[in-house]
């Protein structure tokens, strides 16, 4: 059976990406830090019928995070597509800052868990993919990754640098079978609306669309609105 590795892996998004991938044959490999969320997250998916495995690591530590992929590839025999979508971390030196707060100190941060994140992860599944001539690697920002949002100056710019280091992926693995795209979620994941006029999708929503860009291979960059 084909595999996805989704790394950030929660009740949220992830979930549903483990939903939507797992009902269609795959087995899912679930990144995140908690242990624990993990375990409940695989119990739930076990529920739907799905075989999903938990692996623990932060994307902030790279060794970790190759470790924990190797260890879902050992796993499950491989990994087929790659989602990348680290959760919420938005504390610590993951603090969201204006842009005129923005500084090296607060931006190298959101370039490590954003950029050097991502490209660990596909470089651990990238060799297999390419000699397979077959595969997906999916990368996920919010959308101001491409358009202005001054009051997250930090974050942005780390969205941004993985944004653009996709997209040259994508043009560099032309032609060769591997399929590449960025996903900018331009609205808020959740069930309501979290205040009047503000634009939202349930993640159970959203999660096909990720689908269609892997099972179509159409685009390189999607992005989520209403």
């Amino acid at each position: 059976m084909p595999t996805i590795a989704i790394i950030g892996a929660g009740p949220g998004l992830g979930a549903a990406l483990a939903r939507t991938f797992g009902s269609k044959g795959f087995d899912v490999a679930l990144v995140s830090r908690n242990a624990k969320k993990l375990d409940a997250l695989v119990s739930d998916l076990a529920a739907d019928g799905i075989n999903a495995a938990g692996f623990p690591a932060d994307v902030l530590d790279r060794p970790g995070l190759r470790a924990a992929l190797m260890a879902a590839k050992e796993h499950f025999g491989g990994i087929d597509v790659l989602e990348y979508s680290p959760a919420d971390a938005s504390a610590g030196p993951l603090a969201p800052v204006d842009i005129r707060e923005a500084t090296p100190e607060n931006v190298q941060p959101q370039i490590e868990y954003y950029l050097y994140g991502a490209m660990t992860a596909a470089d651990v599944v990238l060799p297999e993919l390419l000699a397979a001539g077959a595969g997906t690697l999916l990368f996920t920002t919010g959308a101001g990754s491409i358009y202005p949002v001054a009051r997250y100056g930090n974050v942005t710019a780390g969205g941004a640098a993985l944004r653009n280091w996709a997209l040259n992926l994508a043009e560099a693995l032309a032609g060769t079978g591997v399929h590449v795209a960025h996903v900018a979620i331009a609205l808020m994941i959740a069930e309501e609306a979290p205040a009047p006029g503000v634009d939202f999708l349930p993640a159970d929503d959203i999660a096909p669309l990720y689908w269609d860009v892997h099972h179509t291979r159409a685009v390189h960059e999607l992005v989520v609105r209403k």
